[in-house]
């Protein structure tokens, strides 16, 4: 078990064996097939979002307000190797959060209607707009000023300063309209359906 558990990658690997085993299992049950499907999309919404927020929270809540705390000789290591790998898992954690909650919203019927509010899954469709401005914001924004601010792209000391505020004020953008998001997700299948 160790040596799972001591080797990221082997402990993801063992947690997706064991929820396929979970899965398989629950499927082996008498349901409505589509529902099973749309439930598994579902779960695949749920990780990426969690992978997405979860870094979004990351640096807001502890990245950020601690950076001032590190010694300048030590920062390269958060600067060149941490936030990096971390912005990677938040870049595309977003692109699939976004691109299932679409499909999952077209194949329950309600894309259209709650993107337009003009039915009763319109606090879905509020969610849905905030997810992707701040999916825009994150591939728009974030991303562009965070490769100047890291050094991917070299620019001057002053560019790469404005790009650091930029992209924090953006992060700070997203993290605050998470909360509203999270409500508007949460709150639809639970007293609009």
């Amino acid at each position: 078990m160790s040596s799972i558990l001591t080797n990221l990658r082997s402990t993801i690997i063992a947690g997706f064996i064991l929820a396929f085993i979970l899965i398989f299992t629950l499927s082996q049950g008498s349901f409505d097939q589509t529902a099973f499907n749309m439930w598994l999309l579902r779960w695949l919404h749920v990780l990426s979002a969690i992978m997405w927020i979860g870094i979004l929270y990351y640096f807001n809540f502890i990245q950020m307000p601690n950076m001032a705390k590190i010694p300048d000789e030590q920062k390269p290591a958060i600067s060149k190797i941490i936030a990096p790998a971390a912005l990677f898992w938040f870049r595309w954690g977003a692109v699939a959060t976004v691109v299932t909650g679409l499909i999952l919203a077209h194949l329950n019927g309600y894309l259209h209607t709650a993107m337009t509010f003009s039915d009763v899954n319109w606090p879905i469709g509020v969610g849905m707009w905030l997810g992707i401005i701040m999916f825009l914001n994150v591939w728009g924004i974030i991303w562009p000023n965070q490769k100047r601010a890291l050094g991917i792209i070299e620019v001057d000391a002053e560019a790469k300063a404005k790009a650091a505020r930029t992209a924090m004020l953006f992060s700070r953008v997203n993290t605050m309209l998470s909360i509203p998001m999270l409500v508007a997700m949460t709150v639809q299948q639970n007293l609009f359906s």
